[in-house]
């Protein structure tokens, strides 16, 4: 990537706010915070239990709750490249946007596979490989909702 597109994903990124909002993030969960290369923002030690991931993206700040990001990509090679794909999509997504579109693109995923990342659209974008990801088969859309059904009948006995 060349540095003047990195910038415009960095500015991006920041003018429809979804930058700000992970460094928010990245301080609520006590992460250690600093840049990476193209200029995106790396947190790490990210104490929170929430979201449950090895590693997850909010505008250009890519956050762990490993100790350290060479820590993380000694055990998960490629996985902080994964995330940096998913800095784009909130570019390309006007920011915030981003979170319902992905939420949305998760169940989704789940109600075809059964999984939250195998049919998402953002997943399979970022590259599932990288992400740490095993495809899921698909399965009849039919199935996806009886399961959903069978779900919610059962918390609301």
């Amino acid at each position: 990537m060349t540095p003047v597109m990195a910038r415009v994903r960095n500015f991006a990124n920041w003018c429809n706010l979804s930058t700000p909002l992970g460094l928010v993030v990245a301080s609520i969960g006590r992460a250690r915070v600093v840049r990476g290369e193209d200029g995106i923002w790396l947190a790490e030690g990210y104490r929170l239990g929430f979201p449950m991931a090895s590693a997850f993206t909010v505008g250009s700040v890519v956050l762990t709750a490993a100790p350290s990001w060479a820590q993380i990509e000694s055990r998960r090679p490629g996985l902080l490249r994964h995330e940096v794909n998913h800095t784009w999509q909130y570019a390309y997504s006007l920011g915030l946007l981003y979170l319902p579109l992905y939420a949305g693109a998760m169940g989704w995923s789940w109600l075809r596979t059964g999984d939250r990342a195998s049919a998402n659209f953002f997943e399979q974008s970022a590259d599932l490989a990288l992400g740490g990801y095993e495809v899921a088969p698909t399965r009849p859309l039919a199935q996806g909702i009886a399961q959903l059904r069978g779900l919610v009948g059962h918390r609301q006995r």
